[in-house]
């Protein structure tokens, strides 16, 4: 019930996340029939060139996605164009293949008797061999279809749209309804395309009726309309696209602000904004990042944005089975200050520093460095959320709790976001992660209005709300905060802040 009743209260978001998944994939296959089909005809009459052709495809198509998309951004900056280029690559192998292997399997004396008709080598191919071929070419470009629409849920990170921002939303939500609502259509058109492909294989003769699969792309592109230039262009990650404490509550504690916004990952926005992709992002305010790329946080002076403590996690079963664990990670209470954990975030990003060499120096300013002593007894996990700080606090809580105690630490740092993390936590998955207090409001406790009004900008409200809400409904214990907020921030080029006059997010209003 509650899946349909985000479907009706969404469904305009929806319809265009769909329309634009829907052109990412029609389009890339399409470039991809241009580009393979050709080459699959070209190798098929040059056999010796085939496995050169065919091996590096396949190479492309091992590419990790993410990796891809990543790598792709310097070269064609952020949003649709390194999408469609990157699921072309993807699309290019399955079709390739099959072109070779259908024109491969065409016997070698009908295209004599063709030959022998008087039918030039152009004839052959276009009456004889292609059509015969055919069943196998939609075969692959069928395959390639189904491969692309998942491969497109990523688009979400680089800001091209589609599905993945429903989907990543809702992993850094914990709303299963998000999830569903764009995992469920993804796998729509998977099938969508599947079967209307074997359709269109079984109707060959109807081969002009495939032209229809260019009217959703046309339609994709008159629904996504001109980027509005006269709003402020801003990128946002999917959590804050869709949290109570983002984009809606500075809409909320903002009136008349609006945005020209792009979805991102996380870890691209920073650069987005250094690079001029666009004007406005959101941030953290402790982002090693803000001082490397020299950004201007803008000052939250309508308090849209909560306390963001930073505390430990530590499963209630883990703390009983180590009573000394607790004890030993609360040794940071009240040890790592807003600009202290920024240049430690800095010292990564920027210099490029380890994680391992950073978080050690750290523990030793402290007097809290111990080297790891006699047998291990014992193993605990501590995972993380995918940034930077949080490769540095697990790494610090791992430095510290083999130091000063006999238990084992397994890292596992990357895990996703907030869902993901708190799940493997509650479920002992994993021990320990570090966790932000007005994630834990917002997001993993879900308060009414009245509660969340009453106590929004209270940090040491929020800490006790979270603390014995998260015991007593999932057996968690917040551990006492390490001393640094790492609050929500909108954020922009220095130098632009200065052209603009912009000191804090009300001065938006009169761009």
């Amino acid at each position: 019930m509650n899946f349909l009743i985000f479907l009706e209260e969404n469904s305009d978001k929806l319809l265009e996340l769909s329309f634009e998944h829907l052109g990412l994939t029609l389009l890339s296959i399409l470039l991809a029939c241009v580009i393979a089909i050709p080459t699959g005809i070209w190798i098929a009459r040059r056999n010796a060139w085939s496995r050169w052709v065919l091996g590096g495809a396949g190479i492309l198509q091992t590419i990790p996605s993410i990796a891809l998309l990543g790598s792709l951004i310097p070269l064609l900056g952020i949003g649709v164009k390194p999408a469609i280029f990157a699921l072309l690559l993807y699309a290019i192998l399955p079709i390739l293949r099959n072109t070779f292997t259908g024109l491969q399997g065409v016997d070698p004396v009908v295209r004599e008797a063709a030959a022998g008709m008087g039918m030039t080598k152009w004839q052959i191919l276009q009456q004889v061999e292609l059509p015969l071929a055919l069943p196998v070419i939609l075969a692959g470009v069928r395959t390639a279809a189904v491969i692309n629409v998942g491969v497109a849920t990523l688009a979400a990170y680089i800001g091209a749209g589609g599905l993945g921002e429903f989907i990543f939303g809702g992993i850094a939500l914990n709303n299963n309804q998000m999830i569903l609502a764009g995992a469920i259509p993804a796998a729509g058109l998977a099938i969508l395309f599947d079967q209307g492909l074997a359709l269109l294989s079984k109707k060959r003769k109807q081969q002009p009726s495939a032209l229809l699969l260019l009217i959703p792309i046309l339609g994709w592109m008159a629904w996504r309309g001109p980027a509005n230039t006269e709003l402020l262009s801003a990128a946002f990650d999917p959590e804050f696209a869709e949290r109570a404490d983002g984009v809606q509550s500075i809409e909320q504690q903002y009136p008349g602000i609006a945005f020209n916004t792009l979805i991102l990952n996380a870890g691209l926005l920073y650069r987005a904004v250094a690079e001029g992709e666009v004007e406005i992002i959101s941030g953290y305010s402790t982002d090693g990042r803000v001082k490397a790329y020299d950004l201007k946080v803008l000052e939250d002076d309508q308090h849209a944005f909560p306390p963001y403590q930073c505390a430990a996690l530590l499963n209630g079963k883990t703390a009983l089975k180590y009573p000394g664990l607790r004890p030993t990670i609360e040794l940071l209470s009240a040890k790592i200050s807003d600009s202290l954990m920024t240049r430690l975030n800095y010292e990564v990003d920027h210099l490029h520093r380890s994680v391992s060499e950073v978080a050690t120096n750290f523990l030793r300013q402290q007097n809290l460095w111990q080297a790891p002593d006699g047998e291990r007894k014992g193993e605990i996990l501590i995972g993380s959320k995918l940034f930077t700080e949080q490769y540095l606090l697990v790494e610090i809580f791992r430095q510290l709790i083999e130091g000063h105690t006999s238990i084992r630490v397994v890292a596992k740092p990357g895990l996703g976001g907030t869902k993901i993390c708190y799940d493997a936590l509650r479920t002992g998955e994993i021990d320990i992660y570090p966790e932000y207090t007005g994630t834990g409001f917002q997001v993993l406790l879900q308060p009414t209005d009245s509660i969340r009004n009453a106590i929004f900008t209270d940090a040491d409200a929020v800490y006790d709300y979270v603390k014995e809400n998260c015991e007593q409904k999932d057996g968690i214990f917040w551990l006492n905060p390490l001393g640094f907020n790492n609050t929500y921030a909108l954020m922009t080029r220095a130098v632009l802040a200065k052209e603009k006059g912009w000191r804090k997010i009300t001065d938006l209003l009169n761009n």
